[in-house]
C-alpha cells in the first residue's frame, strides 16, 4: 500500500468501525448476532423483540449515526478550509457568525409557539440555516474593502456580528418560558429530529459546500505564500476566498441548523490531520472530512453511553475535548512556526 493511501485507508476502517459502534450501542444494546440479521435480512416480518431492535435500527440508529457522520465532515472539512484560508491554526467553522446567527434564528423560532406538525418541527432547523446564512451575507458584506475583502476586516466583521446576534440571543433567552431546556439542549449541540428527514436535510448543502471546497485544495496550498505571491502564481484570490467562505459556511450552516452548535470538531481535526500526516490542501481537505465523521460519531456515541439512558449534548464533550486541545495549539503556535 502506498503511503499516500494509507491515511485515507486509515480513517476510512475507523469511520466503518464508529458507524457499526454506533449501530450496536445505545441506552438498549443490539447483539451482534441480531444486528447482523437485521442489516442483511431488514425488518420485514419481525416479531416481538427482533422487531422492537428492527424500529430501533432502522428508524433510530442508523438515521442518527448518519446525521452524525454528515455533520462530522462538514466541520471538519470546513474547519480545514477556514484554516487554510485565513492561514490560521486556532480557525475553526463558526469564526465569521455562523454559530452566532444560527443561534438567534433558531432561538426566535422557539419562541413561537409552532404547532407540532412537520412544518413545524422544521421551523427551527429552517430559521437556523436563514439565520447563519444571513449572518455570513451580512459578515461578507462589512468586510468588503473597495472590491476585495481582506481577511483582518472580514474577522473584524465576524466578531462584531456574533457580538451582535449573541446579545439578541441571550435577550431572547431571558424573555423565554416555556422552550428554554429545548433553546439549551440546541446551543449545546443536540438534535431534537429523529428519523431521516434531517439526514436528507444537511445532505444536499453539505455535500454540495464540501465539494467546492475540495476544489480549492490547491489554491489553499498556493494562498499560504501570501496573496500577492498568490496572485503572481495565477490564483484569483478574491474568487478562491469567496467560494470557500461560501462552501463552508453553507455547509456549516446545515450542519448547524439541524444537529445545534457543536464546537471545536473543526479546530481539533484538521491540526490533527497536519501534524500526523500532510499539510498538502489536497490532502488535508479530504481527510479532515473523513476526520470530522469519524470524531463525532464516536463523541456522541460517548455522549449517549456514558449517562445512559439519559443522552448528553455532544457539544459538551466535544467542548471538554476541545477546550485543552485549543489551550495546546495556542501555547504551540506561539513556539514554532507552525506554518
Amino acid at each position: 500500500m502506498s503511503s499516500r493511501a494509507r491515511p485515507f485507508l486509515i480513517l476510512a476502517l475507523l469511520l466503518m468501525l464508529a458507524f457499526f459502534l454506533s449501530m450496536a450501542i445505545g441506552s438498549v444494546s443490539i447483539p451482534i448476532e441480531t444486528l447482523f440479521s437485521l442489516l442483511f435480512s431488514g425488518a420485514a416480518n419481525r416479531a416481538g423483540d427482533l422487531q422492537t431492535f428492527a424500529t430501533i435500527l432502522f428508524q433510530l440508529r442508523i438515521p442518527h449515526a448518519a446525521l452524525m457522520m454528515l455533520v462530522g465532515a462538514s466541520l471538519g472539512g470546513s474547519g480545514a478550509a477556514y484554516q487554510g484560508l485565513f492561514r490560521n491554526p486556532l480557525a475553526d467553522p463558526y469564526l465569521i457568525g455562523v454559530a452566532s446567527g444560527a443561534g438567534l434564528g433558531a432561538i426566535a423560532a422557539m419562541a413561537v409557539k409552532w404547532p407540532y406538525t412537520q412544518l413545524g418541527l422544521f421551523a427551527v432547523p429552517l430559521a437556523a440555516f436563514a439565520g447563519a446564512l444571513l449572518a455570513v451575507l451580512i459578515v461578507y458584506q462589512l468586510g468588503h474593502v473597495g472590491k476585495i475583502v481582506p481577511t483582518t476586516t472580514l474577522l473584524l466583521a465576524g466578531v462584531a456580528v456574533s457580538s451582535f446576534a449573541t446579545a439578541l440571543t441571550s435577550y431572547l433567552l431571558i424573555n423565554s418560558t416555556g422552550e428554554l431546556r429545548r433553546a439549551l439542549v440546541w446551543l449545546l449541540g443536540g438534535s431534537t429530529m429523529t428519523g431521516w428527514q434531517p439526514v436528507l436535510g444537511v445532505l444536499p448543502y453539505a455535500l454540495a459546500g464540501l465539494a467546492i471546497i475540495l476544489v480549492n485544495g490547491y489554491p489553499l496550498n498556493v494562498l499560504q505564500f501570501g496573496d500577492e505571491q498568490a496572485r503572481q502564481l495565477g490564483v484569483n484570490v478574491e474568487r478562491v476566498r469567496r467560494w470557500t467562505v461560501v462552501a463552508a459556511s453553507l455547509a456549516t450552516a446545515a450542519a448547524v441548523a439541524f444537529a445545534g452548535v457543536i464546537g471545536f470538531v473543526g479546530l481539533i481535526v484538521p491540526h490533527v490531520v497536519r501534524l500526523l500526516w500532510s499539510g498538502d490542501y489536497r490532502k488535508v481537505l479530504p481527510l479532515s472530512i473523513l476526520g470530522g465523521a469519524v470524531l463525532l460519531l464516536l463523541t456522541d456515541l460517548a455522549a449517549r453511553t456514558i449517562m445512559s439512558p439519559q443522552e448528553l449534548p455532544v457539544g459538551i464533550l466535544t467542548a471538554l475535548l476541545g477546550a485543552p486541545f485549543f489551550l495546546w495549539v495556542l501555547r504551540r503556535s506561539k513556539t514554532q512556526n507552525y506554518w
